[in-house]
C-alpha cells in the first residue's frame, strides 16, 4: 500500500472520529438517542475505513475477503445513521 494511500485512508479515518465524536457530545448535551446512534454509526464507518488494509496485510487474508469484511463494517455504520435519521 503506497504512502499517499495509507495517509488518505488515516485522513478519513480521523475525519469519522472526529463527526463521531461531535455526534458523542451532542447526545451528551441533549441526551437525544438519535446523536448517539450517529456517533456509532461514524465510529463503525471511520473503522472500516482502515481496516480492508489491516485485515489484508496483517492477517493475510485475499483482498476480496478483506473487501467484504470492509464493506458490512461500513454498511453497518449506515444502517446506524439511517436508524437515527428515522427515529
Amino acid at each position: 500500500m503506497g504512502p499517499s494511500l495509507v495517509a488518505a485512508k488515516l485522513i478519513t479515518f480521523v475525519l469519522g472520529l472526529a463527526v463521531a465524536l461531535l455526534a458523542y457530545h451532542g447526545y451528551r448535551r441533549n441526551q437525544s438517542q438519535p446523536m448517539l446512534y450517529v456517533s456509532a454509526g461514524f465510529v463503525f464507518i471511520a473503522g472500516g475505513a482502515i481496516c480492508e488494509g489491516l485485515i489484508y496485510h496483517t492477517f493475510g487474508f485475499s483482498i476480496l475477503s478483506a473487501g467484504l469484511i470492509q464493506s458490512a463494517i461500513v454498511s453497518s455504520g449506515l444502517v446506524l445513521v439511517l436508524v437515527s435519521l428515522v427515529k
